[in-house]
């Protein structure tokens, strides 16, 4: 009954049923402790939702984690480590990550694990094979929607590109892709998967003052990770 009473107060009052279900669990020797510690209680479990909701908004299309994935084939930078990944330090510095090598070398796993590690800490991201956001902000510009779009994306602090040059971009979709860039530069932080070696990145965008513009803004807060490495899938269908 009292059960009942406390879930209809918190309906009443918008309050989590997370307090009505731990209010018969905790012990306390206080009136006052015994508060503290359901308000706690909440304050942990909103946390937790919130976190919940960064992974499923994000847009990985799998999950994937640090621990499955092996750097002995990744060349890391002086100044990068394991720990400074997974600590998401690069982010709070608006360093942008890129990630070269060839196709099936972990790039995508590599970022997946990074956007999983901030969306963990609280960190907002989204996550998008470079196409498919070039898609949605034409579809967006098209339908007159580009600058709420924008504003969306830009909530994010982590943005990852993945297929970065895979598909060439018509004019339009390279100057949409050059606006995030400039929006993002030096407020987000930007990962950046691609088997396209820099002097090649105007084959994408076909025009060298706007690639030279691009590169700018990437590279001047920037790691390079390189991936040397044969294509996994490769590997493991016995292909080599």
């Amino acid at each position: 009954m009292l059960n009942a009473e406390i879930a209809a107060c918190c309906k009443q009052l918008k309050l989590g049923q997370n307090i009505a279900q731990k209010s018969g669990e905790i012990q306390a020797e206080s009136h006052q402790e015994y508060l503290l510690k359901l308000l706690k209680s909440e304050l942990e479990h909103r946390e937790m939702l919130r976190k919940d909701k960064l992974l499923k908004s994000a847009g990985f299309y799998s999950l994937k984690t640090l621990s499955d994935f092996q750097f002995d084939e990744v060349t890391l930078p002086r100044a990068v480590t394991v720990e400074y990944l997974g600590n998401c330090e690069f982010i709070n510095t608006k360093t942008n990550i890129v990630m070269y090598g060839n196709v099936g070398t972990g790039k995508t796993h590599l970022s997946i694990a990074l956007g999983v590690e901030a969306c963990k800490k609280g960190i907002e991201t989204r996550f998008f094979r470079t196409a498919a956001l070039v898609n949605r902000l034409s579809e967006a510009k098209k339908n007159g929607a580009l600058s709420t779009f924008m504003k969306k994306l830009t909530k994010a602090e982590l943005i990852i590109c993945d297929e970065w040059g895979y598909v060439p971009l018509d004019r339009e979709g390279a100057q949409l892709l050059f606006e995030v860039i400039s929006e993002c530069y030096e407020r987000k932080t930007l990962i950046i998967n691609t088997n396209i070696e820099f002097s090649r990145w105007v084959n994408v965008f076909y025009d060298e003052q706007m690639t030279g513009a691009i590169l700018d803004r990437i590279l001047h807060h920037c790691q390079l990770l390189l991936f040397p490495g044969q294509s996994n899938r490769i590997r493991e269908a016995g292909l080599n």
